[in-house]
Parts: structure tokens; sequence; C-alpha cells
């Protein structure tokens, strides 16, 4: 057994592991990356479809408002090293950064490896070590972290930072080992469920439509007794399997618990128009078309993939004469464009959902500083932690916050 040493270790490369290191860096700690990729920040580098929305431009307020599990818990975290002070941060080490919609912010260059690479860059000129192993178990003795073991090598520290993320994208390195090292030191994982994920429809319509995406829709989510869950304007898009694409993955993050609810989607496929506007419209292409078949008279309102379902759900025969169709039957084609429903059987599997909701319980980890309830010298930082939050840049700054909060805490004397 090879045997190293260093004051504080950090488990996991990712976005909480390189703040965190950086952090530990930045006061003099001999700190020590722990992390199997190759490639640091993986997982970073291909959020926000490769564009990084590293934080939302809010005040705590309204970021703790966005946080709907254990939102509470993250108070003295975002109070620390808030929204601002992750922006700073950042243009401070070399990444100009913009706000847009919904105060999302990301780097000018638009680039998620931008914002992976200043990380590392920025910790190895404070003198961060890496070292390309899987931690396999930590050392504890009479309640005290002592060491971080990583295959053949037994690194003694006085402080290990669990930054390992969630189980989502286990291909990124996020398969969930930071929370058999939890439960080893004694602490409590909240079953991981995915958050952020596509949707499962059991509608024979959505395989038909596969591939086909939606521009500028309203997308409502409404419960087993239509409760109103969930609406915005976007993009989605269909699967072999049911729905995704950005609107989707926002409105699961406001799904929760599938075991006791049954969510049903409604789709607003012309939201820029009111009833009386839109049956206006379907008249005048009717006018338009007047010779047509019902089936050939709505390639001006809708996608060519989508016109077959929107024929077969409005219940009108696909070859009446456009001429011949009633008021009451316009009604329900207006009624079907305004509500096209997609039912909801539940979601993908969490290995492909973009944020794990669920991990070490929080009742275990001190808020103030991030550690331990269980082990002195043992921290948590970012998704292995039971918190996430809904789209916007705000479980990125989960990660920020928590890791500078654990960073600054970490004793090693």
């Amino acid at each position: 057994m090879k045997t190293q040493q260093a004051e504080a270790v950090v488990i996991g490369g990712g976005a909480a592991g390189l703040m965190a290191a950086a952090i530990l860096a930045e006061r003099g700690i001999d700190t020590l990356i722990i992390e199997p990729n190759k490639l640091l920040g993986k997982k970073l580098r291909i959020t926000g479809k490769g564009r990084c929305n590293l934080t939302n431009n809010c005040d705590n307020k309204q970021f703790l408002e966005n946080v709907p599990c254990n939102g509470s818990f993250l108070f003295g975290a975002i109070n620390k090293f808030g929204t601002a002070d992750t922006i700073a941060f950042f243009e401070r080490i070399g990444v100009p950064l913009k706000t847009e919609r919904g105060n999302r912010v990301f780097p000018q260059s638009d680039s998620a490896h931008d914002v992976a690479n200043a990380l590392e860059k920025y910790g190895r000129l404070k003198g961060v070590r890496w070292l390309n192993k899987r931690v396999t178990a930590l050392k504890i003795s009479e309640g005290v972290l002592t060491g971080v073991q990583a295959e053949d090598t037994l690194i003694k520290c006085k402080a290990a930072l669990i930054c390992t993320g969630g189980a989502s994208y286990p291909g990124t390195g996020s398969t969930g080992e930071g929370y058999a090292l939890a439960k080893s030191a004694g602490h409590t994982v909240v079953e991981p469920q995915p958050s952020l994920v596509p949707l499962v429809s059991d509608d024979d319509y959505c395989p038909e439509m596969q591939g086909f995406s939606l521009r500028n829709v309203t997308l409502r989510v409404f419960d087993e007794n239509n409760k109103l869950v969930f609406e915005e304007l976007g993009e989605m898009l269909f699967t072999h399997f049911g729905v995704s694409g950005p609107l989707v993955l926002s409105a699961s993050s406001h799904m929760r618990n599938f075991d006791e609810h049954k969510y049903r989607l409604s789709i607003d496929l012309k939201p820029g128009l009111s009833e009386q506007q839109l049956d206006d419209r379907i008249l005048r292409d009717f006018k338009k078309y007047q010779n047509r078949d019902f089936c050939n008279a709505l390639c001006d309102l809708a996608g060519s993939t989508m016109i077959p379902v929107l024929v077969r759900l409005s219940g009108i025969p696909e070859d009446t004469k456009v001429n011949s169709i009633t008021k009451s039957q316009r009604a329900a084609l207006v009624q079907l464009f305004k509500d096209f429903p997609v039912s909801i059987s539940g979601p993908r599997p969490v290995a492909e959902a973009i944020i794990t909701s669920g991990g070490v319980s929080t009742k275990e980890i001190n808020p103030k500083t991030m550690g331990s309830k269980l082990v002195k010298g043992l921290y948590f930082a970012g998704e292995v932690i039971d918190v996430d939050a809904y789209t916007g840049g705000f479980n990125l700054q989960i990660a920020w916050s928590t890791a500078y909060s654990a960073a600054q805490s970490a004793e090693i004397d």
C-alpha cells in the first residue's frame, strides 16, 4: 500500500470539487483532488447544452424560493457565498459572464469548457494537486477522519470533502459512490430520485411524433386534482418514450413523488392567440383550402409530423371537406390546439436525469459548515447532499455555495 499526505482531500473533481479545492488552496491549505476521470469537470463541461448556466442573477431570497427540497438548509451557505459572489469569483478568475432570459448567467463565450478550465487552471495556480484514482474507503478512528483510501494508495489527511455528485449521468463519473462513502461513515442517504428528467407517456402518438420539436409553446402540468403545478413558455420535443426538451426538464422538477401523484400535461400550441383569434385563423385557412380534405388543410397551422395526430384526436374524419366542417367541430379543433393532452406515467431512469433528488440527509450535516455531525473532519458539498432546485442555474449555485462553505470551514489543525 502506497502512502501519501495532504492536509485536505477533495473527493470528486466536478463543479463542487473544483470550487472547494480552489477555496481551500486560497486558504493556503495543501489540497489534493482525487478524481477517477482523466478530465476534471466532465459533467460541468456538458451542462446547459455545453453553454453552462452557472448561476442565476437573483438575490438570496429568490434563490431559496427556487430550492423546493430542503431549501432552508442552504440559508447559511447562500449567505456566505451567494449568486453575486459567484459572478464576481468567475469574472475574477478570467471568465467574463452575461445574463440572459430568466436571469440565467452564462459565460460570454457560451462554452462550458471555459468555466471548467478556468477552475482547474486557478486551482493548479494555487497549488492544488490531482490524483487520478477512485476513492474506495474513508479511514475513520474514534469518530475522527484520518485518511482516504484511493485504490492502492492511502492518503493521510485532516479533512475530506465528499463532492462526488449524485447518480445522474453516470458516464461522467456521477455513479453514486459518494452515497456509499457517506453510508460507511454512518450517514443516512435519502433514496436518490431523478429530477430535471425526461417524462414517459403511454400515449401512442408520442412515438409516432418521435423527434418532432415544438417551439414557443406553453406547457402546463396538472396533478390528479386538476391543480396547476407548472406553466412556462418554451421548447420541447416528442420521443419514442414520451416527451423531453427544456420545458419538460423544467416541468419535471415540479413533479415530485410520482408514487403519490398522477400528472398530465397540457400543451398550448398557439399561446399567442386567444381561442377567438385562433378560430378566426382556422376559418381563414379553411377558406384558403376550401376544396381540400381536412387532413390536407392544416399545413399552415401545424407541422406535417403532428397533423395526422391532430386530425385523429379532433374526431373529425380526415376526408371531410373543410367547407363542410361545423362550428362545433371547429370549436373542438380550437380546444385541441389550446389544450393538446399528454398523459404521464412517470420519469425516465435516474441515470438520464440532469440532477438527482435525494442524497446524504441534511439532518446529519451542519448547515453552517457542511461538516458531518457524525465524523470530525468529514464534509459534504454539491449534489451528493439531499438538496436540489429548479432549472435556471440554481443547482450549480448550490454546488458553489456548499463547496465554498465546506472549504472555508474545513479544520486541518
